[in-house]
């Protein structure tokens, strides 16, 4: 029978919390069995529990124990000598070394009683250690930027070999990327295959949106666009650039010959034999060589099913209404990056059934959905939108994605296909929903055809969402109605919670996104004032009185349920 784990006994940090008042016994005993099931450290779970900041901590730490406070948010980590500990010890014991002068090494520790950790890097490194404490979260952020990751040297990678397959679209265009390849036996230098693949593994599992490989007269650097946010994650050799960008660009089936115009493609990275990502690369030349950005495209956004997108429930309502209708427009707005893609394909999947005829016309496709026949637009062969369109007239469709509505004749023979028994969805880039209205009408749509087509419209945004680690905030009263919220919502009955900080999201306080919608159903009223020539401003009047709750509103009522931050609401909405 296996032994099982014993909690440590109250020592170091826990032993001074409970003796200082700030935890009592039953607590610190829990916190540190917590702890070690976890294989967390100890100050992690406080802030967790909520019983004391990272910041608040270290102030203690530094007064308990005499030693000194840095705020590591001051502090130029350009000049940190990574180099002088060993990269396992900086990730095993969540530490930094600060500064080396003669036989002295400065270390930023959040938890200096932890001996262990200070004892192996006086025996690594042989000086004599000087513990600074910084705050927990601080640290693990910079931690991580330190340790073994993407930016670990190209020579010691050892991971195993990921297969990264070409978009099977002829044999010919295969064999062409082989024989090509093969001719650039430079660019499949071993370590930088093994280098570029545990980037993009890394960018999968930190669940980034993007990858950016940026190079600069004296350094390169790549950075993950994780929750909307760029996080700078390493700093490879210069000399490697183009061999990287080489790399990448032959198995996107890029001509690598070419760099003096931008190039768009494709590249595929098997997981496993059930799963397999996609990544939209997109080349640019600078002054400094070319930046590179690939786009993830996971197919299982797709399916996460609409409860997870986050909308309310009567907005919910509202959309599978207008999607279950036999014809009719619906058209999903916002600006880039707003997730309108992965809701049209979440209304795409709950539709896609053996008894309809899908097709979609994208630039391009960016998920791979089986049962829909997804057409990319090549605006260079001639396939437009509206040719596409014309071309899906033709094929007895059911239901028809146009990827975005650009021009007057995408959209008059969308809105064709709307009156004739098919279901239209749609993008626009526009603020919110009333302006997407008048956004047509100043297309040249006859304001007839747009109210008796166009079923309903949804804009929306996306927001972080906040970590498990937040913490209750407290805003003054006048501050909270500036924002939006009205005398009577300010009852007392809800707390209002700003982000934390934890290693899960890295001191960020985030972890993941959530959308804020505005759903806005076409009602009779609606249409007759589309018929006048109506402005926004009069559209958004009346939606209000029917009860469409503007994006705003939308999202205080996600700051209510404690989803995400006023801040953040604040900075994706306007009032």
């Amino acid at each position: 029978m296996a032994a099982t784990p014993q909690t440590p006994p109250i020592s170091g940090l826990a032993r001074a919390l409970v003796q200082a008042g700030k935890l009592t016994e039953t607590e610190a005993e829990q916190l540190l069995a917590q702890s070690h099931s976890t294989k967390t450290h100890l100050i992690e779970q406080i802030i967790v529990a909520r019983k004391a900041s990272a910041l608040e901590i270290a102030k203690f730490v530094a007064e308990t124990f005499g030693y000194p406070l840095l705020d590591l948010a001051a502090f130029d980590d350009a000049h940190i000598p990574a180099e002088a500990i060993d990269r396992k010890l900086i990730a095993a014991h969540r530490v930094i070394p600060l500064h080396k002068r003669g036989n002295r090494l400065s270390v930023a520790i959040a938890d200096p009683t932890n001996l262990r950790a200070l004892d192996e890097i006086r025996f690594q490194t042989g000086l004599a250690v000087d513990p600074i404490v910084v705050e927990h979260t601080k640290l693990a952020t910079l931690v991580g930027k330190y340790s073994e990751s993407a930016s670990e040297t190209l020579k010691s990678l050892t991971n195993d070999e990921i297969n990264l397959d070409f978009l099977d679209e002829d044999a010919n265009a295969s064999a062409n990327a082989k024989a090509e390849e093969a001719a650039n036996q430079d660019i499949d230098d071993a370590p930088v295959v093994k280098f570029l693949q545990k980037v993009l593994i890394d960018a999968i599992n930190e669940g980034a949106s993007d990858i950016h490989f940026e190079p600069y007269e004296k350094f390169y650097r790549i950075r993950f666009r994780v929750d909307g946010i760029l996080r700078e994650v390493g700093t490879p050799p210069l000399a490697i650039k183009d061999k990287l960008s080489s790399r990448i660009k032959v198995i996107s089936r890029l001509n690598i010959a070419e760099k003096r115009i931008p190039q768009d493609g494709r590249m595929r990275l098997v997981l496993s034999k059930s799963r397999a990502i996609d990544f939209r690369v997109s080349t640019l030349p600078t002054l400094q060589g070319e930046k590179i950005v690939m786009r993830i495209l996971d197919p299982t956004s797709a399916t996460l099913g609409i409860e997870a997108l986050g909308y309310e429930p009567e907005q919910k309502a509202a959309l599978l209404d207008a999607v279950s209708r036999p014809y009719g427009m619906v058209l999903v707005t916002g600006p880039t990056g707003s997730g309108k893609t992965v809701s049209l394909y979440t209304c795409l999947n709950i539709l896609n059934k053996d008894s309809v005829n899908i097709s979609t016309a994208e630039d391009p496709a960016e998920i791979n959905l089986p049962g829909i026949n997804q057409v990319n637009v090549d605006d260079k062969a001639g396939l437009t939108f509206s040719a596409a369109l014309k071309s899906f007239l033709r094929q007895d469709p059911d239901i028809i994605m146009v990827g975005e509505i650009r021009d007057i004749e995408t959209a008059e023979i969308a809105i064709k296909a709307a009156q004739t028994g098919h279901l239209v969805l749609s993008t626009l880039h526009t603020n919110d929903a009333p302006q997407t209205l008048t956004r047509l009408m100043n297309m040249g749509v006859p304001t007839f055809n747009i109210a008796s087509s166009i079923l309903l419209i949804t804009a929306q945004r996306l927001t972080r969402r906040l970590c498990n680690c937040k913490k209750p905030m407290t805003v003054p009263e006048q501050a909270l109605l500036d924002a939006g919220y009205k005398k009577e919502e300010l009852d007392g009955s809800w707390t209002l919670y700003g982000p934390g900080g934890c290693d899960r999201c890295k001191g960020s306080g985030y972890k993941g996104r959530v959308g804020i919608y505005q759903v806005m159903p076409i009602s009779e009223a609606m249409q007759r004032l589309i018929m006048s020539g109506a402005s926004a401003i009069d559209l958004a009047v009346l939606a209000k009185k029917e009860g469409v709750k503007d994006l705003r509103t939308s999202g205080l009522l996600k700051v209510r349920q404690g989803v995400t931050s006023l801040d953040e609401v604040l900075s994706t909405t306007n009032a």
